[in-house]
């Protein structure tokens, strides 16, 4: 029998080995990474990079200032050559954008770190560059950092009204007892614990809407009642600003089936805002049958808002610069949360409006399956 000589094979120098497992290993990274030696010429990187530079060529021995322009958060570009000399430790930065042809940015995180990029004493100096898209994390930080702006601003003026009017009302007391004066000292404090009450409520609300917390218990409505139950609840307010308030129901005969408490605190939003933004006129609530639900509009003669901001106005925080938007409370969640609300109610919300000459917000509410109860 013929025994053959055994195949040979090449063996990979080490070095090249040690290249192969470098590569695999930066391939696999969901980060960019780009290796450039100490004149910028790009040595290694991944497909992750290709990604984040919106390339689809190589970049191989490329200088990195000719594919890689950052700018700043005022969009002003920023020198990479900068970048890379001030790296004589490993920095990091989460101030910078990228911006592509399309006109669409992003946020970056940027990792610059001076390595040696051969194997050995006599490899090349150079940096490894780490980029990463965090967009939504830097969304996600203005958001809170905007909700702590704006809460503790909005939590500040009526506690500080409320501390004045109530040391107003004990020194009034104290001095000559006129029950006029302390008794309007007391309602300007109240007022504003209401306001608190209703900044509370929406908070909490929007945390759990946020937090997929929210449960929807349906039961049958009686709109007549509920509108008419609104409507008293309303009625001081309105008589307050000498606003006229009225309801119409037509030909809703049969319960709606929802969730009461989220279509009447949708309902309460509308009709707050038509309060706060009417100055003279009126104001009307009404429901009318529509196809498997039932259709609510809350109407005013207030200030209106303007095209462009009809496109925000159920935007989380936002108000109108409108000097009379400015003029009173708020939190730009009443909206917001409504809109949330309508959401879970598979509700549809509309609006129409034109500046100074009112509003009317609309929401169709389709009869749900009922809740089943709890064994």
């Amino acid at each position: 029998m013929r025994i053959g000589k055994a195949r040979a094979t090449t063996p990979i120098p080490s070095a090249n080995l040690e290249h192969e497992r470098l590569t695999s290993l930066i391939n696999s990274m969901a980060d960019a990474v780009i290796a450039v030696d100490g004149q910028m010429r790009v040595v290694i990187y991944n497909g992750a990079a290709m990604n984040i530079l919106n390339r689809n060529d190589s970049i191989q021995d490329k200088h990195l200032g000719t594919i890689f322009h950052p700018i700043d958060k005022d969009g002003r570009p920023v020198e990479v050559k900068t970048l890379i000399d001030a790296a004589i430790v490993p920095t990091t930065n989460r101030d910078l954008r990228l911006e592509y042809d399309d006109g669409s940015t992003i946020n970056l995180y940027t990792s610059i770190a001076p390595v040696r990029l051969g194997f050995g004493a006599s490899g090349l100096r150079g940096y490894v560059i780490l980029l990463r898209d965090i967009t939504r994390e830097k969304s996600l930080e203005e958001e809170r950092d905007e909700f702590i702006s704006v809460a503790s601003h909005e939590l500040r003026t009526p506690i500080a009204i409320t501390e004045g009017n109530i040391s107003n009302a004990q020194f009034i007391a104290e001095k000559d007892g006129d029950l006029t004066k302390i008794k309007q000292a007391l309602e300007e404090a109240h007022n504003q614990i209401l306001f608190l009450a209703q900044l509370v409520n929406d908070l909490s609300t929007l945390s759990r809407a946020e937090r997929g917390k929210l449960t929807l218990d349906v039961e049958p409505i009686d709109v007549n009642e509920l509108i008419t139950d609104i409507l008293h609840n309303y009625e001081k307010e309105a008589a307050a600003k000498d606003l006229k308030i009225t309801a119409h129901v037509a030909g809703v005969t049969t319960p709606l089936l929802s969730s009461k408490l989220y279509v009447r605190e949708v309902l309460q939003n509308f009709l707050t805002n038509a309060l706060k933004y009417t100055e003279k006129g009126s104001i009307t609530i009404s429901a009318k049958v529509a196809e498997n639900g039932v259709v609510f509009t809350v109407s005013d003669t207030g200030i209106g808002i303007s095209h462009s901001d009809q496109k925000r106005v159920f935007q989380k925080f936002f108000r109108s610069e409108d000097f009379r938007t400015r003029k009173t409370n708020g939190t730009g969640l009443g909206l917001y949360v409504t809109s949330k609300l309508a959401r879970l109610l598979q509700a549809t919300i509309t609006m129409e409006s034109e500046l100074n000459k009112g509003s009317s917000f609309s929401v169709s509410v389709p009869n749900l399956t009922p809740s089943k109860p709890e064994k």
